[in-house]
């Protein structure tokens, strides 16, 4: 019985160095060695110099990526209109019913612009009026398509504008739609409708500011359209605005008084 007692006693001295290795206890633990804390911090550069690389790569790759996947679904969705027609007589091209389509759009836009083809226009924009939802849609669409179309027609957008909206000191972009004259006791005053659009390109408040406070941008109306869909991405860095156009009044009046 007492060899087994002294088997399994340890000495005082060796009890501390075992307590004071005790691994769980980071304060007591050995301290790390020069070469592993280097390891670690070049690990920890390298790290996010790859994660900031390939983030890098995402934000180039990805306008690519969406552009590419939008117009590729663009020709298939406008390929796919005459496709079905060509294949009945066993012709299999792809970009063949993409290429009809164009030249059908070609064509429609020509046989619009002739007398019949406004009549007819004019007759299907009618009866798409009468519906209750469709008309909704229609119209929404139809000033969109208005707004960027080539022709000087009353519905589209006249100018960019920027007016001081909502508060003092802030500004809105807005589009020129009409001038209107508000006839006052001592002087009419002329004022123009900007419609300021809000959460989409058709939903926006209509606003009658002082043509005076109007400021006219160097922007087309398709510039105006890009910084608005894109939520200001778009916007250029520097916006001048542009000489203000003597109106017909004032060039009579000069002519008169040469």
């Amino acid at each position: 019985m007492a060899e087994e007692k002294e088997s399994t006693s340890i000495p005082l001295s060796q009890a501390d160095n075992v307590s004071c290795e005790d691994p769980e206890d980071p304060a007591k633990s050995p301290p790390t060695s020069p070469n592993s804390s280097t390891r670690r911090a070049c690990c920890f550069v390298l790290q996010s110099w790859v994660s900031k690389k390939f983030m890098t790569g995402i934000v180039v790759l990805f306008p690519v990526a969406v552009t590419f996947f939008i117009t590729w679904w663009f020709i298939q969705f406008v390929d796919g209109f005459f496709s079905p027609l060509y294949s009945s007589f066993g012709i299999e091209i792809f970009g063949l019913g993409f290429i009809t389509s164009l030249a059908f759009v070609f064509v429609i836009g020509v046989f619009v612009s002739s007398w019949m083809g406004a009549t007819v226009f004019w007759i299907g924009e009618w009866l798409i009026k009468q519906m209750p939802l469709v008309r909704h849609i229609y119209s929404a669409s139809k000033q969109i398509s208005a707004a960027i179309s080539p022709d000087q027609n009353t519905t589209a957008f006249k100018e960019v504008a920027i007016i001081r909206h909502p508060r003092v000191g802030e500004y809105a972009f807005g589009f020129i739609t009409s001038t209107v004259t508000l006839q006052q006791e001592n002087e009419d005053e002329e004022l123009c409708s900007v419609f300021v659009p809000t959460n989409h390109l058709y939903i926006g408040d209509i606003i009658l500011v002082n043509s005076k406070d109007v400021i006219r941008p160097n922007l087309s109306i398709r510039e105006g359209i890009e910084i608005i869909v894109s939520g200001g991405m778009t916007m250029p860095q520097l916006i001048s605005p542009i000489e203000r156009v003597a109106r017909p009044n004032e060039r009579i009046s000069l002519n008169r008084i040469g």
